[in-house]
């Protein structure tokens, strides 16, 4: 399992699709050349995640609130996040829960675990082979500034199409 991190969300408007983009955590740069992890999702899942990553609150729970209210009510709580397969452009994930000693493994769309993750501040992780067939390299050809280095990705990403996943 290697730790990952959000690098950005890319909100588009429907019938596009929206990626997150993941990034691992520990791993150095081979001089300015990062690998990423493009994961297509829709226009609602991107809002949800954009309003996770924006630690928006609203007057009402929205649907992942009230599965981490639930949660919190059942004293358990979230442990981690896995990705753990894919399939073509399709991602597959892991919501790992903790209640007291005991871990629970729950079947889950990424779009949905990297939410709840997110809001609750836990740690994302990817299978090895996972990151080995699904990533890109992103490579920075000087040291950019940060407005700079966020278009070029979104340029980057924005020319990435699901096919481009398929073995």
């Amino acid at each position: 399992m290697i730790p990952v991190k959000v690098q950005t969300l890319i909100v588009s408007s429907a019938p596009a699709p929206s990626i997150i983009v993941l990034q691992p955590v520990e791993e150095a740069p081979q001089g300015n050349k990062f690998r990423i992890v493009p994961i297509w999702i829709g226009v609602n899942e991107a809002t949800q995640m954009g309003i996770a990553l924006e630690k928006a609150r609203f007057s009402r729970p929205m649907t992942h609130d009230l599965f981490l209210d639930a949660l919190t009510n059942l004293d358990a709580r979230i442990d981690h996040v896995f990705i753990n397969d894919v399939n073509g452009p399709t991602f597959f994930a892991k919501l790992v829960l903790r209640q007291h000693n005991r871990l629970i493994e729950l079947d889950a769309r990424p779009s949905d675990a990297l939410s709840l993750a997110i809001r609750q501040e836990v740690p994302i992780y990817i299978d090895e082979d996972v990151l080995e067939k699904a990533s890109f390299p992103y490579v920075f050809k000087t040291s950019p500034d940060a407005e700079t280095e966020v278009e070029e990705f979104r340029h980057f990403v924005e020319g990435l199409a699901p096919e481009d996943f398929e073995g």
